[in-house]
């Protein structure tokens, strides 16, 4: 399985962003070089383009599929690619606080300790939908890292859409997410500009 292992910080310098929205809570005291340059149209979109895919932790052929399927969606184009986006498994055990990071949270469901509707799921591109029940499985509870994971997230509270309670571990997807709703620094009308060149 391919995996971007690219440095966190580096490439959040490249693109512009807050390793925040990572879930990283870093910062960088560098500077690009090539900060004042001007970027062409294309060069702006492929930006977009290239920040969504990391902070979802997407490569180029799984990202041009959810595209598609967001392309053949009622409605705007560009909020349901945010939609399907944050609909992800691992983006929401991120999202409830089960894991500090995106990268973590995708760990997690790697490794078989989550359960969608009490049935075991380690898919992190696993589409949720409203009303289903995340847990995090009774087995793996005990493990420290999720002691660390509930010390390090008290006081976190996530998004409206969602209901999620750290003591127990488990939560519940209310709605599916309205694009006002999602906090990602992504314009995402550049990427259906780029992809429909």
């Amino acid at each position: 399985m391919a995996v971007d292992r690219t440095p966190v910080l580096k490439r959040c310098r490249s693109l512009g962003m807050e390793p925040m929205y990572l879930g990283v809570n870093k910062k960088s005291n560098r500077t690009l070089s090539r900060a004042n340059r001007k970027v062409s149209e294309y060069g702006l979109q492929l930006r977009e383009k290239q920040k969504a895919k990391f902070i979802y932790g997407m490569l180029e052929k799984p990202f041009r599929n959810l595209y598609n399927k967001a392309e053949r969606m009622p409605g705007l184009t560009g909020p349901n690619l945010m939609t399907l986006l944050e609909l992800r498994l691992d983006n929401i055990i991120f999202r409830m606080g089960f894991a500090r990071t995106r990268r973590e949270a995708r760990q997690i469901v790697d490794h078989k300790h989550v359960l969608v509707n009490g049935k075991c799921v380690n898919i992190p591109s696993y589409r949720v939908n409203a009303g289903d029940k995340i847990e995090i499985r009774e087995k793996s509870k005990s493990l420290q890292r999720y002691k660390d994971i509930v010390e390090a997230n008290t006081g976190y509270t996530a998004p409206a859409w969602l209901e999620s309670s750290l003591e127990t571990l488990s939560g519940t997807v209310v709605e599916k997410p309205l694009r006002e709703q999602i906090d990602v620094p992504v314009n995402e009308t550049l990427i259906v500009e780029l992809y429909s060149k």
